[in-house]
């Protein structure tokens, strides 16, 4: 009986307890509703009835911080400024240990136009700190709230001065003291924290730059800091270091290069930091000053373990300077083919590097000696030291060079080679195109369009777009009547231009439109005539078969190309930024699909940067 007295009572307290937390769970419902209303109340600046949900809300959860700051702020916006400071001073007496709520009645008073009195509720707020680092931050945050910067400042200069330790708020302290326009004092502490706060040097230039980017004063007053902290600090690398990183910002790549140099010097580095920062200036397309400290660590001599590095360094930028200038005479190519065989004899075991692909490349591209080329590539190959991924990409060059030659089988076949051992790696993907691209070449369509499909849902955004022109070209340009003739005549002159046998494959395009004068070919015709325009320098030619393409071809999918390559023979070639922008922004307009989009508006943004 007693046992099952229990059992009632107790199911009697569940069903109680039940109810009560239905009955919460609907209360805490009707006030988020409540709340949300009041909210909507404010967005539409419907103040009394506002204010009266918000009196309603408040009564019943004075302790709730959300309802009191968002009815303090209605309070305010509708001018019941004796109610906003009754609301504050209510709040003071339950919580007094809240000394933010002195902020809150300041900023009450600012508003009122009562600056003394908003003051000194500030200065009672700040009185307040003990070093409590939660307190500091949120009372910090409170002044940027209300754009009191002063005052976010003077809460880390009492914290710091409470604790006596002048690093702590640094980082925070020099962004304050850079948004009142005091630059010496931000850029001082800032360098003198980062050591001791921040971390590693990359973080405090992330940190300045906040400061000083684009702002030609402000580099000037921190390079004056820092080198008169070098002369107070010679040993101290930090500071260097930041002085060299400023320089580049500047654009000053000699002062750069010779703080560079002391700080290697200093710390004994044999030539390594000076060779970093060659490769920085060399990504950065500063390729002179990149060969100018190449050549400070050639001068040290033979000696130095990271001299052969060095001059394989100069080797590769010669070529990115070759691929670049458009006026590059025989003579050149013909001293940098010499420096690349000395270099070899000198240093035959790195047969095996990045360094021989640019040789050979230079053999076969420029120099016209394919022959040599191969010979190369097929050495290094062989080598003991020869890394697989080496051998690839040696591969890929390698099928290049056979097509040169004329020696189409060899090239398929080393594709597919390359393809086999990289199945699934980028190396594998870009045989593939290759060997397609090849096929294409013999006019098989029907197994490059196979390849091709595939190719197109690459990761490689640029081989998935260059199959997708190719697959394009192929399937736009075989008609109705299965008329292969146009296309395949049109295949071979692609290929003699990739022979470099231009004027051959001009005679070809010409029979075509002769010919076919209404054939879909006819758009591609001009743009191939255009590419041979270009290799011989005849801009005035190039530019009068895109204009051809623009104008009687401006549905096609190759008017977007043309509209870019003629933007880009006025930038590079003819050197007319204007003209050039003009054609960007027309392809913007006129192609908002193309791939081009982003490096147009890319050349746009560069063309209205200041100088």
């Amino acid at each position: 009986m007693c046992s099952f007295r229990l059992k009632v009572i107790s199911l009697f307290l569940m069903m109680v307890l039940s109810a009560v937390l239905v009955f919460a769970q609907s209360g805490e419902t009707n006030a988020e509703n409540e709340l949300a209303k009041a909210k909507m109340m404010v967005v539409q600046k419907d103040y009394p009835k506002a204010i009266d949900a918000y009196k309603h809300l408040y009564q019943t959860a004075t302790n709730n911080t959300e309802i009191y700051q968002d009815y303090l702020q209605v309070l305010i916006a509708a001018k019941e400024y004796k109610e906003a400071e009754r609301l504050i001073e209510n709040q003071q007496k339950l919580r007094p240990q809240d000394v933010l709520l002195n902020i809150d009645l300041g900023s009450l008073y600012l508003t009122m136009g009562k600056e003394k009195k908003a003051l000194s509720y500030f200065d009672v707020a700040i009185s307040k700190l003990n070093g409590d680092d939660m307190l500091t931050t949120r009372m910090a945050a409170a002044f940027n709230k209300i754009n009191r910067t002063d005052y976010a400042i003077k809460t880390y200069e009492k914290a710091i001065e409470i604790l006596r330790y002048p690093y702590l708020y640094g980082n925070e302290l020099s962004k304050l003291y850079a948004k009142v326009g005091a630059i010496e004092q931000a850029v001082s502490l800032l360098i003198e924290v980062g050591p001791r706060q921040i971390g590693t040097v990359e973080d405090t230039k992330a940190q300045l730059l906040e400061i000083v980017a684009n702002n030609p004063k402000r580099l000037q007053q921190t390079q004056k800091i820092l080198i008169k902290k070098i002369n107070e600090n010679p040993s101290n690398n930090f500071y260097s270091e930041l002085l060299t990183w400023l320089y580049t910002q500047k654009n000053d790549w000699e002062g750069a290069l010779l703080q560079i140099q002391a700080i290697d010097a200093r710390n004994k580095d044999n030539g390594q930091r000076v060779l970093d920062f060659a490769r920085l200036a060399r990504k950065e397309k500063q390729y002179d000053i990149a060969i100018q400290a190449i050549e400070a660590i050639i001068e040290e001599g033979k000696e130095q373990p990271i001299y052969p590095i060095a001059l394989a360094e100069k080797l590769e930028i010669g070529m990115i300077k070759l691929a670049e200038d458009i006026n590059s005479s025989q003579q050149t190519i013909t001293n940098l083919a010499t420096s690349f065989e000395t270099y070899f004899k000198d240093f035959p075991q790195n047969t095996s590097t990045e360094t021989l692909l640019q040789y050979a490349k230079l053999e076969a591209q420029y120099n016209n000696n394919a022959a040599k080329a191969i010979l190369l590539l097929e050495q290094a190959i062989t080598q003991p030291s020869a890394t697989k991924n080496f051998m690839g990409r040696a591969k890929l060059q390698l099928g290049d060079y056979y097509i040169l030659q004329g020696k189409i089988w060899e090239a398929s076949l080393t594709y597919s080679q390359v393809d086999k051992a990289f199945k699934e790696d980028m190396l594998g993907e870009e045989a593939r195109f290759r060997n397609a691209k090849l096929a294409y070449y013999r006019g098989d369509f029907q197994w490059a369009e196979g390849q091709l499909s595939v190719l197109k849902a690459s990761t490689s955004e640029l081989i998935a777009n260059d199959a997708l022109q190719l697959s394009v070209l192929i399937i736009e340009n075989i008609p109705p009547d299965s008329n292969l003739v146009p296309l395949r005549q049109f295949a071979h002159a692609d290929l003699l231009l990739f022979q470099n046998k231009d004027m051959e494959a001009a005679r070809v395009l010409d029979s075509i439109a002769k010919v076919y004068p209404k054939h879909p070919l006819m758009d591609d015709i001009y743009m191939l005539h255009a590419a041979i325009a270009i290799k011989h320098k005849d801009y005035k030619q190039a530019l009068e078969n895109y204009q051809i393409v623009i104008t009687q071809f401006s549905n096609d999918v190759l008017a977007d190309d043309a509209t870019f390559k003629t933007a880009e023979i006025y930038e590079l070639y003819l050197k007319q930024p204007e003209q050039a922008k003009h054609y960007f922004e027309e392809l913007i307009i006129k192609f908002p699909g193309s791939t081009y989009i982003q490096t147009a508006r890319m050349k746009i943004a560069e063309s209205a940067a200041p100088l």
